[in-house]
């Protein structure tokens, strides 16, 4: 098992989760943060530090392409461990529908 960040972080991008991951398997996008699924030990910590609720174990059913989406990013995008402010209008995106298809941002971020 791992945890995948879901649709939810587009846009919000909270980093919450970030300061309390003990092997620092987030990596940043533009707009969203992914975690590396070989990296990941499974702990579970980030899960709850997340305001917005998008970081999922892949038990759950239907996110197999979100485990592939965060796979393929973590590849390309810098490592980020510490946390940085959220965008100023993160808490209008929280819940907003069909994310990935209309705001998905495969640029990196800038990382640590």
């Amino acid at each position: 098992m791992t945890y995948v960040v879901t649709d939810n972080c587009i846009k919000c991008k909270y980093m919450d989760c970030v300061e309390v991951c003990p092997v620092d398997c987030f990596y940043e996008g533009e707009n969203m943060l992914v975690i590396h699924p070989d990296e990941c030990i499974d702990c579970g910590v980030c899960e709850p530090e997340c305001p917005a609720e998008a970081i999922k174990p892949d038990t759950e059913p239907s996110l197999e392409s979100w485990l592939k989406l965060n796979a393929d990013y973590a590849k390309s995008w810098p490592n980020i461990t510490q946390k940085k402010d959220a965008p100023a209008d993160a808490k209008t995106w929280d819940g907003v529908a069909n994310k990935l298809a209309e705001h998905f941002s495969a640029a990196p971020g800038t990382g640590d």
